[in-house]
């Protein structure tokens, strides 16, 4: 049965959609080239320099010196060539691979264009890029939990907002320990309710989940202008320092990117590496997997279906909860209206295009996170581009990467479908 999911029959529709598909993802390469030459390369001036080394270093790299318009026009002749092969015949599986590399080849002929002439720390972007995916991969975890048992969670930006507003009155007002102990608690319990509402009492899952994102907004939004403005004590929560690992974050590149980080990082990294072993390779992980694939199925061999949705969603809730804490005991100290801005929506995304894995929603995030930092380091470098269309960078390439990269991504058979005990 494994194997019917895993190798689907190729219909006769099916291989015209791949064809289609490919001459779409052709053009959009040659548009690509097109771009990359006429733009980028030809207003390419000198040398861009990436540094790798920070300030803190013990071991300094050399920089890297990149000739702009001779790589630009490399990389334009690289995606000119997958474009012409997206025509050529076979190769259909490959062909949103192509994209993807063809993708990346064009941002960094963009950010060489960008950085032509000028200078910039490159370790510090990718620091930055593993920093801003950290909301978003445990958003895209919380909703890996929760759809794994065939529960939507629409509500994980609502939970994040809910961790990051509990956080921040906890912290201010007890410490930042109790402050992410009791936005984990908040998340859980909006897990509760919204396990209540879906499984128990059958509610529309969408409805619930939306339900959940306007309480929150409401009620952080009335709370923050009604009291946090006057009782400022109450919005200035300790942040979480950093927390070098002694030696490892001495590696040049790689120390100061994964091993010189707060709570927050580490703890996403190993949320992301406990639910990989809890969903793969355990029994209870087995029993929510039949669960979200065949509830029915796995309700005849005696598991409970009820309960193990249960429990699930209010780990993702506790997920969501850690992770909205991020915004407040990891970044800035204080609460802000809306401040979670998308990132539980975004997080839906990065589950989608890592295809309901944990593994697979970090590296996903980790593109959005560098689609963000990529904004802010380009307007440091005052480009011509607009603040307005760099400030839409996350945005754009949650649309790019959903809607053109992840072909048919299959999620549990079961997924958004009430279960009635029979």
């Amino acid at each position: 049965m494994s194997l019917a999911h895993d190798t689907p029959l190729v219909t006769p529709d099916l291989e015209l959609s791949r064809r289609r598909q490919k001459k779409v993802n052709g053009v959009i390469l040659f548009l690509l080239a097109a771009l990359v030459v006429g733009v980028f390369a030809v207003q390419s001036d000198g040398t861009a320099v990436f540094r790798l080394s920070l300030p803190r270093d013990l071991i300094p790299i050399p920089n890297l010196a990149v000739p702009a318009a001779p790589y630009c026009y490399i990389i334009a002749a690289v995606l000119a060539f997958f474009g012409a092969r997206q025509f050529m015949r076979g190769g259909a599986r490959w062909s949103n691979v192509l994209l993807g590399i063809g993708l990346f080849l064009a941002v960094t002929a963009f950010l060489v264009w960008a950085t032509s002439g000028k200078s910039f720390s490159l370790t510090g972007m990718l620091e930055a890029t593993l920093i801003a995916a950290v909301p978003i991969a445990l958003g895209g975890l919380s909703g890996v939990l929760c759809e794994r048992v065939a529960v939507v969670n629409i509500g994980i930006e609502g939970m994040l907002l809910a961790g990051a507003f509990t956080g921040a009155i906890i912290g201010s007002v007890v410490n930042g320990v109790v402050g992410i102990i009791a936005a984990v608690a908040v998340g859980g319990v909006f897990g509760l309710i919204l396990a209540a509402l879906v499984v128990t009492y059958r509610v529309d899952q969408i409805i619930a989940g939306v339900a959940i994102n306007l309480f929150v907004l409401g009620m952080t939004s009335y709370v923050s202008s009604q009291v946090l403005t006057e009782y400022t004590e109450l919005n200035s929560a300790p942040v979480f320092r950093v927390i070098p690992i002694p030696l490892l974050s001495d590696i040049p590149v790689i120390g100061p990117i994964l091993f010189e980080q707060n709570i927050f990082v580490y703890g996403a990294l190993a949320m992301v590496a406990v639910a990989t072993y809890y969903l793969f390779y355990t029994g209870a992980g087995l029993r929510a997997r039949s669960v979200g694939e065949h509830p029915e199925a796995a309700d005849s061999l005696g598991i409970d279906v009820y309960r193990t949705r249960y429990i699930n969603v209010m780990l993702g809730g506790m997920v969501a909860g850690f992770g909205g804490a991020w915004f407040t005991l990891g970044s800035v100290g204080r609460f802000d209206e809306g401040m979670t801005g998308g990132r539980g929506f975004i997080g839906l995304a990065a589950m989608i295009f890592g295809r309901w894995h944990p593994v697979g929603a970090l590296l996903a995030a980790l593109v959005f996170g560098f689609a963000d930092s990529l904004q802010r380091k380009l307007a440091i470098l005052q480009t011509p581009i607009p603040s307005e269309f760099l400030a839409m960078a996350p945005y754009i390439a949650t649309i790019v990467l959903v809607a053109g990269l992840i072909g048919r991504a299959r999620p549990p058979a079961a997924d958004g479908q009430p279960f009635i005990k029979e």
